[in-house]
């Protein structure tokens, strides 16, 4: 892959607000002066625990420990002002469910339960009670997940112990998990041009995006593109060819005027995301006989794969949840290319799937081919696009459904990227082994109510992916 794609100079990554954490921990209180040397163990342990999160590259808050309901209901109170993504809370020994049940209440926002005892296991030879409570932080756990319940409240949790790794990455699932609910919370989503006529799978209800997620839609217009593309100067645009010089290799059948258009519009690209504070953007024109509206779309691939490279997915076809669910991989590091079904190869037992257009160029396996098209198929216009396939090895899709009665969901599924014979037409194409029949993979994929475009992320990555639906309340559907 270039070293200009990773060069954070060069294409400098967008920054978004971080991801807040709430911690709390606790047991009961009744056991300190009867077991001295009990709570500052649990402290200590509160301590560790805290560290850790701290590495999670997320903002934390950690309201410190409580010992009964009302020292809870302050805790709730302060992880209520705080706006968390997530709130963990951390059961060190047994505690009354009176004490955690207003966290979860007055938040309004999703919990994971942890309980994490010192060690492996106990010392039976030496345990007396106090050494024994230290340990039994399990022992609440059914109680809080049934008090939750009987208050409609969703209830998830890690058991394990203080330094057990799975333990430990099974939290971490929700941590990222957490990311993707606030990514898609504080999202503003950019929606310029028109559908595709006649891709009703695409037609999303733009009510649904903030009535499910918290994410704003921005409505834009081909000519909001139009005033700034006007504006960009001669040398701003032979920058932009220099940059895409040092990203791309350039085929040579790149037209140089086309090169130029779309380093023109990549900056008046640029401009309209920074001016709308943009995290996404879908976008299609079908436009007429090369008038300027027609060009302007047809100009899009080289800025839109710039700015899906800085983790800013845009995305053709006015795909929007398209370009949802490329955030949603974008934020948890896995990157995301725009893809649709190409060609099933029944002798390989691989599905070919990639799209013209924009395209993830942090997840290249190979430098990207910048390639002069003079018909993009299926679309009015010409110019240059880019060829590429995804780094060989886990992937993950990740799309989202829109069901009869308008509900949104995750819908994923695991596989790998294989190397073998690609097309080279401008477009992105990665061969993906499901380990099973092309076709029956087809049949099983489409029955998921999946839409024809997805984004295809790197990693095995369903396990989070599930994970956020169920912190953003939606369904989740694997094949």
């Amino acid at each position: 892959m270039s070293e200009a794609i990773t060069d954070r100079t060069l294409l400098p990554p967008f920054v978004r607000r971080k991801t807040r954490i709430g911690l709390v921990a606790g047991g009961l209180g009744t056991y300190w002066p009867q077991f001295p040397g009990l709570l500052p163990q649990l402290q200590e342990s509160a301590r560790r625990v805290s560290e850790r999160f701290r590495d999670m590259d997320a903002e934390v808050t950690d309201v410190g420990f409580i010992s009964d309901a009302q020292e809870g209901a302050a805790a709730a109170e302060r992880l209520r002002k705080a706006d968390c993504d997530l709130i963990v809370m951390f059961l060190t020994t047994y505690l009354t469910a009176s004490m955690v049940l207003p966290i979860a209440q007055r938040s309004n926002t999703p919990v994971l339960v942890i309980d994490l005892q010192p060690t492996e296991k106990m010392d039976h030879a030496t345990f007396g009670t106090g050494d024994w409570l230290a340990y039994c932080g399990q022992c609440a756990v059914p109680e809080v997940g049934n008090v939750f319940r009987r208050a409609g409240i969703p209830f998830r949790s890690v058991s394990g112990h203080l330094e057990q790794e799975s333990a430990w990455t099974r939290i971490e699932r929700w941590i990222q998990a957490a990311k993707i609910r606030a990514a898609l919370r504080h999202a503003r989503h950019g929606l310029m041009g028109h559908l595709y006529p006649g891709m009703l799978d695409v037609s999303t209800d733009l009510t649904l995006l903030p009535a499910t997620f918290g994410s704003h839609v921005e409505v834009l217009e081909f000519d909001d593109l139009r005033h700034r593309v006007e504006q960009v100067t001669d040398a701003e645009a032979a920058a932009r060819m220099d940059l895409a010089r040092q990203v791309f290799t350039l085929d040579p059948s790149v037209d140089d005027d086309d090169f130029a258009w779309g380093a023109r519009v990549s900056v008046g690209l640029d401009r309209l995301v920074e001016d709308f504070e943009l995290d996404s953007l879908a976008y299609y024109h079908r436009g007429l006989d090369g008038e300027l509206h027609e060009r302007l779309g047809a100009g899009m691939i080289l800025g839109a794969s710039l700015l899906t490279a800085r983790g800013l997915p845009a995305t053709g076809e006015y795909e929007l949840r398209t370009s949802v669910a490329q955030l949603a991989t974008q934020v948890v590091g896995a990157g995301g290319s725009f893809c649709e079904i190409q060609s099933l190869n029944f002798e390989d037992g691989v599905v070919e799937m990639g799209h013209d257009g924009p395209a993830h160029l942090a997840v290249a396996s190979r430098d990207p081919l910048l390639r002069g098209l003079g018909v993009y198929h299926g679309k009015r216009g010409w110019g240059v696009s880019v060829e590429f396939d995804v780094q060989h090895g886990p992937v993950t899709l990740l799309g989202v459904g829109q069901d009869r009665d308008g509900t949104l969901a995750f819908i994923a599924a695991e596989g790998d990227v294989v190397p073998g014979p690609l097309l080279e037409i401008g477009n992105t194409t990665s061969r993906v082994d499901f380990g099973r029949d092309p076709g029956e993979w087809v049949d099983d994929w489409s029955a998921t109510g999946i839409g024809h475009h997805w984004s295809l992320s790197v990693g095995h990555r369903a396990g989070v992916y599930r994970a956020a639906a169920d912190l953003l309340g939606v369904p989740f559907r694997e094949v």
